[in-house]
């Protein structure tokens, strides 16, 4: 909870600092990558801002409390979205289990636990039985859960998921990606707090360049 805390802090110190600056301090091909072909967004009209991540990343995990602040407060014309990579084998069974707790309306219940037991304390769930189990403890039915992380359904979302993140050439995590053009991340922005000024850019520019 510190950590969390601590993490929030620094955040809204790092957003005034960032917030005063300049559009021209925010390059492209510098600090953002603007797509050659932009993938499709999942809404018809406003502006999204998905952030790519994993359950078992360090860096998501530390990033979690910022993009949580910033989605709260985010304008009316944001769409914002999580998309669970599975950039590696290993992750392959955590973005199951998000679009399989999507489905059931459970992903509020699990989707912190989810980060501590596996970014934070490194639990040794990798497969649909250890996470049904963890699941089961927190609330969720745990063969509800097996029937939908098998499901025909949650594989088609787990392939709409993934073919998205490789047209978007995403190749780590956390990753931002907005409005389906634009693509963000800490080593690209300079940290995780500068990850969300750039953000604020190109929402900006999206929305100005709709009018």
């Amino acid at each position: 909870m510190f950590r969390a805390l601590r993490s929030v802090g620094l955040f809204l110190v790092a957003l005034a600092v960032f917030g005063q600056a300049n559009a021209a301090d925010w390059q492209e091909g510098t600090h953002y990558k603007k797509l050659d072909t932009p993938v499709r967004t999942d809404t018809d009209s406003g502006i999204e801002v998905a952030e790519v991540f994993w359950y078992g990343c360090p860096h998501c995990y530390n990033f979690k409390p910022l993009a949580e602040s910033w989605e709260a407060k985010a304008p009316d014309d944001v769409n914002y979205v999580r998309i669970p990579a599975a950039l590696g084998r290993s992750w392959v069974p955590h973005a199951q289990a998000f679009y399989a707790l999507e489905a059931m309306n459970s992903l509020d219940k699990v989707h912190d636990a989810l980060f501590e037991a596996l970014a934070g304390q490194r639990r040794p769930l990798n497969d649909g039985e250890s996470l049904a189990n963890f699941v089961a403890g927190h609330g969720v039915d745990r063969e509800e859960f097996l029937n939908n992380f098998n499901s025909f359904g949650v594989n088609a979302r787990m392939q709409q998921a993934q073919s998205k993140i490789r047209g978007a050439r995403i190749t780590g995590t956390p990753t931002m990606l907005v409005n389906g053009k634009y693509t963000v991340s800490a080593s690209m922005a300079g940290s995780l707090e500068a990850t969300l000024a750039v953000v604020d850019y190109l929402v900006e520019k999206e929305r100005s360049a709709a009018k």
